[in-house]
């Protein structure tokens, strides 16, 4: 037991933190630090040391950015958190940049009930205080007005649609039987070599499916441009910007070290929580993307200047 007054070894502190970090329950905590180090620690106990990264996220959220990301892609993962007596759903938004080297970064992240061209403002503004004066293509999914946002910022950006959120999007108006062959054909719109191809299978596209699904079809049309700008492309870009795969492979693993906490008891516990699984997986970009070397260059021959390594 540790005496009454006596703080406990940093040694214990950091394995409680490391704990908590890959997702375990704070009961597994108490288990395990009395199994390997004869000590009882309480649930408050635990949340006052890991309370300590509190200070941590508050200096890692105001930390500065760098001036130019090649690209950043946006989304959000959603948590269950207690307020004032009921439990609801908030979603945390992050964002993750291409830096010059190629290596990959989280910007930072913020936690909102709902999304506007407001808010996104709000969350643009604060990486423009923090340094950054360019962002050449932005990839997020289409938010509630991320896109006005993204253009009152950062004029000069480029915005991409996600591709498979468009897909998954446009899948939930196909009844079953259809969606095999609903998909194969929507494969020769976003697959095609070029924008002029794609467009016209998007028309062959919609005399086939239209009658059935004009709905799913419309949103194609209405947000054509943002959906097609990979378009502009090399394959290698293309690859890196037409989905928002980067930051829903780090929502997926923030989930994994996430799925033991069901609710949250408030906004900070969540925040921390997700911290940790950033500060992991981080620790794991260590190579640039791949064919780093050939998409620089095609980014310097189609950005110039812009990118900041001339």
């Amino acid at each position: 037991m540790v005496p009454k007054h006596e703080r406990m070894s940093a040694k214990i502190e950091h394995a409680i933190i490391t704990m908590y970090s890959r997702g375990m329950s704070t009961r597994d905590i108490e288990d395990t630090i009395k199994d390997i180090y004869g000590v009882e620690v309480s649930e408050g106990s635990i949340s006052n040391i890991t309370n300590a990264v509190i200070e941590d996220i508050k200096e890692w959220q105001q930390r500065p950015l760098d001036s130019v990301y090649f690209v950043v892609w946006m989304d959000g993962i959603v948590v269950k958190v207690r307020q004032s007596g009921k439990v609801i759903g908030k979603t945390i938004y992050l964002m993750i940049g291409l830096k010059q080297n190629g290596l990959k970064e989280v910007l930072g992240m913020w936690i909102n009930e709902t999304e506007s061209a407001s808010f996104w403002l709000n969350v643009l503004t604060d990486i423009k205080a923090r340094g950054v004066k360019d962002i050449l293509i932005a990839c997020t999914d289409n938010l509630s007005g991320i896109r006005q946002a993204i253009k009152s910022a950062f004029p000069n950006t480029i915005t991409q649609l996600c591709v498979v959120h468009q897909i998954r999007n446009s899948m939930k108006y196909v009844v079953w039987k259809d969606r095999r062959q609903f998909l194969a054909d929507l494969k020769n719109v976003y697959g095609a070599i070029n924008r002029d191809m794609a467009y016209d299978a998007l028309e062959g596209f919609a005399k086939k499916w239209g009658t059935k699904y004009a709905y799913a079809i419309k949103s194609w049309k209405d947000n054509w441009d943002e959906l097609t700008a990979y378009f502009d492309y090399p394959q290698e870009i293309r690859k890196i910007i037409y989905t928002t795969n980067a930051i829903e492979s780090l929502n997926g693993y923030i989930r994994k070290y996430t799925k033991t906490k069901t609710v949250f008891p408030d906004d900070q516990a969540a925040l921390k929580a997700v911290y940790l699984a950033i500060a992991n997986k981080e620790k794991k970009w260590t190579y640039p993307v791949r064919d780093w070397g050939s998409v620089i260059n095609q980014l310097i021959i189609k950005f110039g200047e812009r990118c900041g390594v001339l």
